[in-house]
C-alpha cells in the first residue's frame, strides 16, 4: 500500500464560496492548496449560491456531522412569474404567469404560512438519493418521481419588494430546508410561480461570515508561501462554540482519553447534554457528555497535533 499523500493539517476555514463552481470544485481547490490529507464540507450550496462554506481539515472533520446538523441563514433574490425546472435560474423555463400585485399585508400572510415546523417536498435537481441514484442524475434524463415531504423548520422569514417582480427573502431555517422550494411554494401562493435568481448563505452554526475568506484571498497566501495558508485556519472547537465548556481535573486527561467518565472537579457545572471538553495543559480534547451526577464520559475525542492561536 502507498504512502498517504498531503499533509496531516487540522482546523476550520470559513470560505465565501463563488457562483458557478460546486462546493466540492471550491473544497477540492482549497485542499489541494493546503495539501491537506482530509478534507470535507459541512452543507452543499448549488452552483448558483454564494457565501459561506464551512471546510473541516484533518481532526476537525471529527466534529462536521454536528455543523451538518446545524441551523443554516441565506438571503435569496426570488424571481415571480416564472417557473423553472430546477427552481433557480440555471433550471429550464416551465411556466410564465403574470405577477398580481401584492400588498405588503398579503404578502406577510403568505410568508406567515411558511414559518416554523412545516413539511416540504425536495427539488429534483439535489442529492437525494431514489433507489440507490441521485435525483439530480434523473432530472438530467428527464426523469421525475415522487417525494416523499420532508419535515423542517423555518425559524424566520421576511420578505421585501425590490422589483415589481422580485423579491427579496431573509430565511433562518434548519438542517434539510431547501430555499429553492421554499421559493418556488412561495410563489405558488402569491398564485404566479417563481424561482430563485441569486442565492447567498450568511450563517451555518456557530459562524455568521464574518472572516470568510475569497479563494482569491486564499490563493494570494498559497502563493505568498511561508505557512499564510495555514494561518487562516481556525481551531476544531470554533465549530462548537454553542456548547458548554468543562475543564478536567489535573491529571485526568489520559482516562478520558483512554474512553472513561471522569468526575468534574466541585466548583465545575456538570453538562446537561454534549459539552466541549478540555485539560490545561492539552487544551481541546473533544466533545463529551454528562456520565452520572458529576462526571463527563468521551462522546467524540480528537488528536491535537499543532497549536492554533
Amino acid at each position: 500500500m502507498g504512502r498517504r499523500r498531503g499533509r496531516a493539517v487540522d482546523g476550520i476555514l470559513t470560505v465565501d464560496k463563488p457562483a458557478g463552481q460546486t462546493s466540492n470544485q471550491t473544497l477540492r481547490r482549497v485542499s489541494g492548496w493546503l495539501d491537506a490529507r482530509k478534507a470535507g464540507h459541512t452543507g452543499n450550496l448549488d452552483p448558483l449560491a454564494t457565501g459561506l462554506l464551512v471546510m473541516c481539515f484533518g481532526e476537525a472533520t471529527k466534529i462536521s456531522g454536528w455543523l451538518l446538523d446545524a441551523d443554516k441563514a441565506y438571503v435569496a433574490t426570488v424571481r415571480l412569474g416564472v417557473v423553472t425546472d430546477s427552481a433557480d435560474a440555471d433550471g429550464t423555463p416551465l411556466d410564465e404567469r403574470p405577477v398580481p400585485a401584492v400588498d405588503a399585508g398579503h404578502l406577510e400572510s403568505v410568508l406567515a404560512r411558511f414559518r416554523g415546523p412545516i413539511e416540504q417536498v425536495p427539488p429534483m435537481v439535489s442529492a437525494l438519493k431514489h433507489q440507490g441514484r441521485r435525483l439530480h442524475e434523473l432530472a438530467r434524463e428527464g426523469r421525475t418521481v415522487e417525494r416523499a415531504p420532508r419535515p423542517v423548520t423555518i425559524h424566520s422569514l421576511t420578505g421585501e419588494w425590490i422589483q415589481a417582480d422580485r423579491l427579496r427573502l431573509t430565511v433562518s431555517c434548519s438542517k434539510g430546508t431547501y430555499i429553492r422550494s421554499l421559493a418556488a411554494d412561495i410563489g405558488e401562493a402569491l398564485g404566479c410561480g417563481a424561482h430563485i435568481e441569486t442565492l447567498r448563505r450568511t450563517a451555518l452554526g456557530p459562524f455568521d461570515g464574518d472572516g470568510m475568506w475569497t479563494l482569491d484571498a486564499l490563493e494570494q497566501r498559497y502563493q505568498s508561501g511561508s505557512g499564510a495558508l495555514d494561518a487562516c485556519l481556525l481551531p476544531p472547537d470554533r465549530g462548537l462554540r454553542g456548547y458548554p465548556a468543562v475543564t478536567l481535573p489535573s491529571g485526568e486527561s489520559a482516562r478520558f482519553c483512554q474512553g472513561q467518565a471522569v468526575a468534574l472537579a466541585a466548583d465545575e457545572t456538570a453538562p446537561t447534554g454534549l459539552c466541549r471538553v478540555y485539560a490545561e495543559a492539552e487544551g481541546f480534547l473533544g466533545l463529551g457528555e454528562r456520565a452520572g451526577d458529576r462526571g463527563v464520559a468521551p462522546r467524540r475525542l480528537l488528536v491535537q497535533r499543532r497549536p492554533h492561536g
